[in-house]
């Protein structure tokens, strides 16, 4: 009976990349033409994580200083930092590619369609899809998010 469970305990064949005759995926960012290692390189999930971690902390403590300036109330704290956040991520990724946490962890944000840039429009949809965090916890197999998925971008490293 152990040799009857075996075969189907052992899990569903390696998938492919959908087409077929092409050879199943090796790495992430393969199908959209990233290199696997190195500059180019799809970001994985940790240093995607710092980087929103370190963008969060640069948010808060602006908002701490617009607070201790009797720019803001206490009341109005944890808005004023994800507003903050918000302008902060869709400006610098529109003029550079990479917010400041990004930056500091060699991670960039690129279209994945070809366009020379993240527009305005883009890099926003991608900020408020990633401020309601479900969208940013589910990947595919190129380890973009939804959020990635919607705006045709991915997070690279530079």
């Amino acid at each position: 009976m152990a040799r009857e469970l075996s075969s189907w305990l052992s899990g569903p064949e390696p998938s492919s990349s959908g087409a077929p005759g092409e050879p199943p995926n090796e790495y992430p960012g393969h199908r959209l033409g990233f290199p696997q290692y190195g500059p180019g390189s799809i970001a994985g999930f940790g240093r995607r994580t710092v980087a929103l971690l370190v963008d969060w902390l640069i948010s808060y403590g602006l908002a701490a200083l617009g607070m201790s300036l009797g720019l803001l109330s206490l009341q109005a704290m944890s808005t004023a930092v994800l507003v903050i956040w918000l302008v902060l991520g869709v400006v610098s990724v529109r003029l550079f590619g990479f917010t400041p946490g990004q930056a500091a962890l060699g991670l960039m944000v690129v279209s994945v369609d070809n366009r020379r840039h993240v527009g305005v429009g883009r890099a926003a949809a991608r900020g408020l899809l990633t401020a309601l965090v479900i969208p940013a916890l589910f990947t595919d197999s190129d380890q973009r998010g939804l959020h990635d998925l919607a705006t045709k971008t991915a997070v690279v490293r530079r």
